[in-house]
């Protein structure tokens, strides 16, 4: 495993940054809604209070009755300019059951003494008690998707057990992504909630200090935003950026309609794959093409 504190020096420079320019804000390690607004401009939804992206939830629920493919929304995401949005090699609770829901970030760090007194310090001032777990998992909201950035670490790294994970389904009604581990695992599974994970260990949580929330972090190979789209499936788990959530849609129905149509035309045993595959080169089909298509995006509409 790479150094954890290599993996997370520039988050930690991008946290120090937030930390002194959100003084008035109030809070450790999170961007205040000036600054959330900033970093997800091209965000063409509305917010929540802190001004994190808000897909609504229409959106979502078109999302799953699609049963969205993550090998369909990659490539575009790919050709657009966003192709750190995949992380996979993951261990997948509930494989049947796709996770999709809005992402709220946690980061989590090495425990250093003097900083975790510090950011203890701060949130007790305002009313809290330290930083910790709990501190982000009671911020989570219908349809929230709590993604943790625990730098891998299994032993120490547990983010929850049963009863922490049973109040995290009850409130948001979607599942967990945590890179690190998970305890209690039995009774996690029998919650029948979608969770992504790198370990178990029967250890609770140690050695780890709460740094950030609803700020960026890295989950494996892939950069996320608070607000982005998570879509879990038995392949990994992808993030993407509400401003695609739309051209991804209406890219999923093409490409499924030209399945359809591909397959079709191979099921009457009449046309070789290169006639068929890709673009037809034949005018005639061309055009049963093109309206078979344009058929098929006015029924999803």
């Amino acid at each position: 495993m790479k150094n954890p504190l290599l993996r997370h020096s520039r988050w930690l420079a991008l946290g120090v940054v937030v930390c002194f320019a959100a003084g008035a804000y109030g809070q450790v390690f999170r961007l205040s809604k000036e600054q959330m607004a900033q970093f997800t401009a091209e965000n063409p939804y509305d917010r929540f209070a802190d001004g994190r992206p808000k897909v609504p939830d229409e959106v979502i629920e078109k999302i799953k009755k699609l049963d969205l493919d993550i090998e369909e929304a990659w490539g575009l995401l790919r050709q657009k300019g966003f192709p750190n949005q995949y992380d996979g090699d993951w261990k997948v609770l509930r494989p049947d059951k796709k996770l999709v829901g809005r992402a709220f970030t946690v980061q989590f760090m090495p425990a250093r003494a003097d900083v975790a007194s510090g950011i203890n310090k701060d949130a007790e001032a305002r009313g809290l008690r330290g930083m910790r777990n709990q501190t982000a998992i009671d911020m989570l909201e219908a349809g929230d998707v709590a993604v943790v950035d625990l730098y891998g670490k299994i032993e120490g790294g547990t983010f929850v057990g049963d009863k922490l994970a049973y109040y995290v389904q009850k409130t948001t009604g979607t599942g967990l992504i945590v890179d690190g581990a998970l305890f209690y695992l039995n009774r996690l599974a029998a919650t029948g909630m979608p969770a992504y994970y790198r370990g178990t260990h029967p250890g609770a949580l140690s050695n780890a200090m709460l740094t950030g929330i609803n700020i960026p972090v890295r989950i494996g190979e892939a950069t996320v935003m608070p607000g982005d789209i998570v879509l879990g499936d038995r392949d990994g788990v992808l993030f993407i950026p509400p401003q695609m959530v739309n051209a991804i849609l209406d890219s999923v129905v093409t490409q499924r309609a030209r399945d359809e149509w591909v397959k079709r035309k191979f099921d009457t045993g009449k046309y070789k794959s290169g006639e068929i595959y890709g673009t037809p080169r034949d005018p005639e089909l061309k055009k049963e093409f093109d309206e078979f298509i344009k058929q098929r995006r006015s029924q999803s509409r």
